[in-house]
């Protein structure tokens, strides 16, 4: 293979990955390609929302200001509109190369913004798609959101399949989809990828726990498809984001986001909320004490989101 036609893989390769590290919240490496790409973010997977001011905020990236990022990950299947089972806030401070990553339980209480009625904050989603979640969450954390990025978590079976299957170390032996998945390193095709990390109720975790088998697959799949060099692989991957991903960003906001934030992947943290659980009228819920969310907040303000 030429080296030339090798390089552009490579970046096709990439872009492909930061959209998915986005989604997955494993982290926010923006990179910038050209071609069926383009195509792609534009025409496939862009989708704006009310909400944000997108004029407001390409000045902002052009200025290098501090930028928060809804990161969704939403269990979408045939005949059910679905919920935003993972709901990340990322804020990315260019002046200082970091970025920090503060995760959402799903089952938080809140008021749902355009419908006037408090219910858990990944109803959201089911009830006004990602305009509501995003106002929303806005309310919750009084805060502005930049972007969003939103992705069908039944797009991890075929990118799992795309790269021929993954291999990870698994922490405890549980059941879930009919499957049983033994403790230590396994092979899992794609939709055993599925049942691993949609597992909750049996994890001492909970919640936090699915979210680290999320990141542990997405991280399996990027480790498996970092060697991919076949344009008929990348063309696969390419298509399966398109179906999957949705997000306001534009392929020319990608290129800048690039230029001005690649070094934030140096430094990111994060944190997760905390609340009590409770038992409201037969449905379990997490109540988050303003306390708490008044800390998240100023949490993100401190990295000038």
């Amino acid at each position: 293979m030429k080296t030339k036609e090798k390089k552009t893989l490579k970046w096709l390769w990439i872009t492909l990955i930061t959209i998915v590290i986005l989604v997955a919240a494993s982290g926010i490496y923006l990179f910038t390609v050209y071609g069926s790409v383009k195509s792609t973010v534009n025409k496939d997977t862009h989708e704006p929302v009310k909400a944000i001011d997108t004029e407001v905020t390409k000045e902002k990236v052009a200025k290098r200001d501090s930028l928060n990022v809804l990161l969704m990950g939403v269990d979408e299947r045939a005949g059910d509109k679905g919920r935003s089972d993972t709901m990340i806030v990322m804020t990315l401070d260019a002046d200082n190369s970091r970025a920090q990553m503060v995760s959402i339980p799903r089952d938080t209480l809140t008021e749902i913004v355009g419908i006037g009625v408090k219910d858990k904050i990944n109803h959201a989603y089911a009830f006004g798609g990602s305009e509501m979640s995003v106002e929303t969450v806005e309310k919750f954390l009084d805060i502005d959101l930049d972007y969003y990025v939103r992705v069908n978590m039944e797009g991890l079976e075929d990118l799992v399949d795309a790269v021929d299957g993954i291999t990870i170390n698994n922490n405890f032996e549980f059941t879930e989809g009919g499957r049983t998945f033994k403790k230590g390193e396994i092979t899992l095709n794609g939709k055993e990828a599925l049942s691993y990390v949609r597992m909750r109720k049996n994890d001492p975790k909970g919640d936090v726990g699915r979210n680290e088998r999320q990141r542990q697959v997405i991280q399996a799949v990027l480790d498996k498809g970092s060697n991919i060099t076949s344009i008929t692989k990348i063309n696969k991957l390419i298509g399966i984001l398109g179906k999957n991903i949705v997000t306001n960003l534009e392929f020319d906001e990608i290129q800048m986001l690039y230029k001005n934030y690649k070094d934030v992947r140096s430094n990111v943290s994060s944190y997760q909320m905390t609340g009590e659980n409770k038992v409201i009228d037969g449905i379990w819920y997490l109540l988050v004490p303003d306390e708490e969310k008044a800390k998240t907040t100023e949490m993100i303000r401190e990295y000038g989101g």
